[in-house]
This record gives structure tokens, sequence and C-alpha cells, in this order.
């Protein structure tokens, strides 16, 4: 593989891979007609739609993963089977190693959504069903615009916080309500799990801006192999492993869907479309997630799940068409 210099990283990245940076199509759109930019808007909502959708089953992956895997292997080996198929993405396509500036940034992707969501989740799952961990998803949205403001210095205008701030309560009530409205001991792993995936998510948006989204999580999965491979191998050793056909569905969805091809679509939907709007769509995501939940783990949902769903689509058609 090739080293990048710093210098001259945005254009080289953009010439030598066969994607084109969300940024270069926005500059395009944002030059050419009213009806390229809206495609360009529709087609970075799509993909930042397909992301969430991923996600949205994450947590009953995870579920099904835990049956047979204990935490840490879990954590460890999604990462590793992510790492080689991304690995071999960036070795097939002779991708350049980015330049020294990208590094940070990188690393931040890396510590929050690579490891740190990941790893405090599968923990916190271990005690809590996935209704009551879906409040991390309810407050995501809303974390990750304030992180975008004061990493980007993106500035949404007052009708965006409002409906987003209405969505997340709307999501938040009812993710609680759910789960019985007690709190558990794995709440402390859920928040921690929220602050660190909403930087990872605001870096990964910023860094799709001057390279394929994934190329940030592909580089961001390359980076913790050091980490991930000694990892999962002592984690094996330590932890019993039964493999069900649940247990390596779950492994096989986290780690090539959850890990790798959901936060492609994911970041380049950001960076298309914004940080601050990609993100409350997901507050469509603990609805989702209670869905795939009864259909595949058994839980059950009370009837106001119908009502909080269309709060929560009110919500997101508001904060789409919000100016920033």
């Amino acid at each position: 593989m090739r080293t990048q210099d710093s210098a001259t990283v945005e254009t080289p990245i953009a010439v030598v891979t066969t994607g084109t940076p969300a940024s270069a199509t926005a500059r395009s759109a944002a030059t050419g007609t009213p009806r390229t930019a809206a495609r360009a808007r529709r087609s970075g909502t799509l993909q930042a739609a397909l992301g969430v959708t991923a996600f949205s089953l994450t947590f009953p992956s995870t579920a099904w993963g835990l049956e047979g895997f204990g935490p840490w292997s879990l954590v460890a080996v999604r990462s590793v089977l992510a790492a080689v198929i991304a690995g071999g993405c960036l070795l097939a396509l002779r991708v350049p190693v980015p330049g020294r500036r990208h590094v940070a940034g990188l690393a931040v992707v890396a510590a929050g959504v690579v490891v740190g969501f990941p790893l405090l989740t599968t923990l916190a799952l271990q005690t809590s069903t996935t209704a009551h961990a879906a409040v991390v998803v309810g407050l995501l949205p809303l974390t990750t615009a304030l992180f975008s403001a004061l990493r980007t210095g993106a500035r949404p205008s007052r009708m965006f916080w409002v409906a987003a701030v209405a969505g997340a309560a709307a999501v938040i009530a009812f993710t609680v309500q759910q789960s019985g409205g007690a709190l558990t001991g794995a709440d402390a792993y859920l928040f921690g799990a929220l602050l660190i995936c909403a930087a990872g998510y605001t870096e990964g948006g910023r860094l799709a801006r001057v390279m394929p989204g994934w190329q940030v999580i592909g580089w961001a999965l390359v980076l913790c192999l050091p980490l991930s491979v000694p990892g999962a191998l002592i984690a094996l050793s330590q932890e019993p492993v039964q493999l069900t056909t649940h247990s390596v569905t779950g492994l096989l969805w986290v780690s090539t869907v959850s890990q790798f091809l959901g936060l492609v679509v994911w970041y380049r939907g950001m960076a298309s479309i914004g940080i601050p709007k990609a993100s409350q769509l997901q507050l469509a995501q603990p609805l989702l997630t209670l869905v795939w939940s009864v259909l595949l783990l058994g839980e059950q949902l009370t009837p106001a799940a119908p009502l909080t769903a269309a709060a929560v689509l009110v919500c997101i058609a508001l904060t789409q068409r919000a100016r920033g």
C-alpha cells in the first residue's frame, strides 16, 4: 500500500478510488440544476436511511450472538471479521494510506464506533432488554447533532432543535415505558456508549467529506487490528463458545453489516445531507429495533407504538425541512 502525504490528502483520495467522496457529489449538486441537487439530497437521505435500517438490527443480532459467545469475544471477533473484509477491499482497490492529518479523526471513529459503542452496548445487553437499550439510540440523534455543532460549527435552525428535542423526548418516553420505566445497572454502559458513539459519528461524517465513507470505517477497523486480534484470542480462550444458528447469524450480521456495510452508507449519507439532518433519521431506529425484537426475540410491544411512530415521523419531516 502506498503512503499518502498529508499535504495532498483530499485530491489523491478522490482520484485513485473507485468511489467519489460525498463532498465532491455535494459540490457538483450545488453547482448544477435544482433537479440535480434534489436528486443528490434524496440519494443521501436514502443512504442514511439504509444505514439506520442496518443499525436497527444490531441489538437483536447482538442478543443472538450472546447466546453462544461471551461479550468480550463477540465484540473482538466482530471487529476482526469486519476489519478483514474492509482491509481486503482496501488492498484490492490499492487505496493509499490516509495522511497523518486524518489519523486523529480515524482514531476517534475507531474508539467510538469500532470499540466503544459495540463493547458498552454488548455489556449492557447482558442484563438489559433490547427495548431498554433502545433508549440510547433514541438519544443518539440529538447528541450527535450537539457534537456536530461543537466540532464542525454547524448551526441548525431553532425549528430543527425544537423538532429534534421533541422527537428524542417521544422516543425516550416510549422506550422507557416499554422497559417498565426501571433503571438498571446497564444504564452507565448505555449512556457511555451514547456519548462515545456520537463523537465517532460526528468525526466519521466530517472525514466522509474528503474520502469515501467506506474508507473511513475501513481504515478505522484496520487501525484497531493490533488490539482486536490479540483481544479476540484472549477472549475466546477465557469465555465459553457455543456455535448455534442464532449465535453465528448474530455474529455475522454485527460483523459485516452493523460494523462495516451499514456504516459505509451511513457516513456517505451524513456527508451528503449534513450530520445534523442525517442524525435525526435515527429517531426511527428504536422503533425499528422494537419491531425486530418482537419478530426475532419474542418481546412484547405496548399499544403506544403506533402513536410514537407517528410522532417520530412528524419530527423527522420537520428536521429534514428545517434550514441548517
